[in-house]
C-alpha cells in the first residue's frame, strides 16, 4: 500500500481524501516510513518530529471526515529547508555556531503552509548559510544522491531535493540565490521552481535581497503549482512582496498555449555542458519544437561570474564581520574563504558589481522580449562526487565556476525552473532549465507542465519500485 501511495501526486491524494478513500494518517505514515528507510544513508533531514507529524495527521483526518479541511494542502506532508523558521523547531542554517533554540514564529512561507493544513515532516539539510552548490556541513555531514550514494545531490537545497525524490515529503520548500533549487533538482531528477523575487514573501529580511527567491521542489509540476498557489499569498512582513492578484497556478496549468517563440542556448560565455550531459539532452530538444519555433542563440554576458561572486562575497563578509575569532574557527573553511574575499572588496568594487548586474538584467530582459522562454542545460555536468566542494574541469583542476547556467535568473530577477529530462550513460539525471520574463511565472509553469509530459522522465521512486518487482519475480 505504501508504494501505491508514494506514486500519487498531491492533487490525486486530495481527491482521495475528499472521497474518504485515503487518510492523511496513511499518507503521513508512508512519508515517515521513507524517512526511516532512506534518511540514515542519504541524510536529507536534519530534524524530524514523528510524534508531532502523526498528531497533525490525526487532526487532519478528522477534518476530512467532517468535510471541513483547513485549506488546499490539508493532510499533505511537507519538508522545510533549515533556512526557514518553524514555530517550536530550531533553525540552525547548517551551522554549528547557531544555537538549537526553538523558534517563536513561522517564516511567511511556513505560515502559509500551516494555514493550508500541511503536515510538517521535518527540516532538510543545507550547507552552512547555504553558501555553496553542494549539501554538506560541519553540523550535519554530507547529504547523498539517491541515484548514487557516492554522488552529491547538489545544493544548497540538496536535502529538500532528496526528500522530494525519495517520497519523504510531497511538497518541499527550498530557496535559491544562485541555483540552490535548480542544481539539486537537476542532480536528483525532480522538478524545481525558482519564482520571480517578491512572488513568495520571506522574513526575516535576507541580505541577498532580490538575488534570492523561495520555491518548491517536488516530483511533478502539478505538485509545485499547488504549493505555489499557497506560498505566493501576500505577507506584509516582506517589503519586497509584490501586490499581486490571487495566484492561479493550478487553475491555469492546462490552459491552451499559443505557439511560442523559444530561444535555446547550449552555452553561456563559451561554456558548454560536458559531453555526457550534451549527449543525454540532445535527443530531448526536439520536444521544444512541439511548443513553437526554436532558435539556437549565443549567450554572451561578460563578467557574469565575477558579478555574482562579488554579491556573495559581500554577504559572507557581512555575516562574519562582528564574530570573535574563536567562533569563526567553527565555520566551514569554504565559507570563510568567501568571507575573506569579501573583506578584500572595496565599496566601489561592490557598486561596480551592482551596476554590472543592471546591464546583465537588461541583456536578459531584451532576450525575453524577443522570445517567450529561454532554455539552457540546467547544469554543465551531472552530479559529481560527494564530499568535495566542486568538480574538476577537463584538465583535472578544481572548476570553481561550474554552474554558470543558473546565475542569470538570479541576477536578472527571472523565474526559472528545472525539469528532469534524461539520464546520462552513468545513470545520473540531467535537467533542462527554462526561464521566462520577470513575473511571467504563470507562463513558465504552463510550459513546464507541457514539457514534463513530453519528456516522460522516470523518477527515482518508480525505478525503485520496478527494481523491487524484478527482485520479487526472480
Amino acid at each position: 500500500m505504501t508504494s501505491d501511495i508514494l506514486q500519487l501526486s498531491a492533487p490525486a491524494i486530495l481527491r482521495l481524501y475528499e472521497k474518504k478513500q485515503l487518510s492523511p494518517v496513511e499518507v503521513t505514515q508512508a512519508a515517515l516510513k521513507q524517512v526511516l528507510k532512506y534518511n540514515p544513508a542519504m541524510n536529507a533531514l536534519c530534524f524530524m518530529d514523528e510524534k508531532a507529524a502523526l498528531h497533525q495527521a490525526r487532526v487532519s483526518e478528522k477534518r476530512w471526515y467532517k468535510g471541513t479541511p483547513n485549506g488546499v494542502l490539508e493532510g499533505l506532508p511537507v519538508t522545510i529547508k533549515d533556512w526557514f523558521h518553524v514555530k517550536g523547531w530550531p533553525t540552525r542554517m547548517g551551522s554549528r555556531i547557531v544555537p538549537p533554540l526553538p523558534q517563536r514564529d513561522d517564516s511567511p512561507p511556513v505560515a502559509r503552509l500551516r494555514e493550508s493544513g500541511a503536515i510538517f515532516i521535518g527540516k532538510t539539510t543545507l550547507p552552512e548559510f547555504g553558501h555553496k552548490g553542494v549539501t554538506d556541513s560541519l553540523l550535519c555531514g554530507a547529504t547523498r544522491n539517491p541515484w548514487n550514494l557516492q554522488k552529491t545531490p547538489g545544493g544548497s537545497s540538496g536535502g529538500a531535493a532528496v526528500a522530494a525524490a525519495t517520497g519523504m515529503g510531497w511538497l518541499n520548500l527550498g530557496s535559491d540565490a544562485g541555483g540552490s533549487i535548480r542544481i539539486p533538482a537537476s542532480f536528483t531528477g525532480v522538478f524545481g521552481f525558482k519564482p520571480s523575487p517578491g512572488m513568495v514573501p520571506s522574513f526575516p529580511p535576507s541580505l541577498f535581497s532580490t538575488l534570492s527567491a523561495l520555491g518548491p521542489l517536488t516530483r511533478c509540476v502539478e505538485d509545485a503549482a499547488l504549493m505555489l498557489d499557497v506560498l505566493t499569498r501576500h505577507d506584509d512582513r516582506d517589503w519586497h512582496a509584490l501586490p499581486l492578484p490571487p495566484p492561479r497556478f493550478m487553475a491555469t496549468l492546462s490552459a491552451k498555449l499559443p505557439a511560442l517563440r523559444i530561444a535555446y542556448a547550449p552555452a553561456i560565455n563559451g561554456v558548454t555542458a560536458t559531453p555526457a550531459v550534451r549527449k543525454a539532452l540532445e535527443g530531448k530538444l526536439k520536444v521544444l519544437r512541439q511548443l513553437g519555433t526554436v532558435d539556437e542563440i549565443k549567450l554572451d554576458a561578460p563578467g557574469l561570474i565575477d558579478v555574482f561572486n562579488k554579491h556573495w562575497m559581500a554577504v559572507a563578509a557581512h555575516i562574519v564581520k562582528d564574530m570573535p575569532q574563536k567562533i569563526r574557527k567553527d565555520l566551514d573553511p569554504r565559507f570563510m574563504n568567501w568571507a575573506q574575499r569579501g573583506r578584500a572588496l572595496h565599496l566601489n568594487d561592490y557598486l561596480d558589481a551592482e551596476r554590472a548586474r543592471m546591464d546583465i538584467g537588461a541583456y536578459f530582459k531584451n532576450i525575453l522580449t524577443s522570445y517567450d522562454i529561454l532554455v539552457t542545460p540546467a547544469t554543465a555536468m551531472q552530479a559529481f562526487d560527494c564530499g568535495v566542494n566542486m568538480p574538476n574541469d577537463a584538465r583535472g583542476n578544481p572548476w570553481e565556476d561550474w554552474t554558470p547556467f543558473t546565475y542569470p535568473a538570479n541576477l536578472a530577477k527571472l523565474p526559472a525552473a528545472v525539469l528532469p529530462a534524461a539520464m546520462t550513460k552513468d545513470g545520473l539525471p540531467a535537467g533542462l532549465q527554462v526561464m521566462a520574463g520577470y513575473l511571467r511565472d504563470d507562463l513558465l509553469m504552463q510550459v513546464c507542465h507541457r514539457l514534463e509530459k513530453a519528456l516522460a522522465f522516470t523518477p527515482w521512486l518508480q525505478t525503485q519500485e520496478a527494481e523491487g518487482g524484478k527482485k520479487k519475480r526472480a
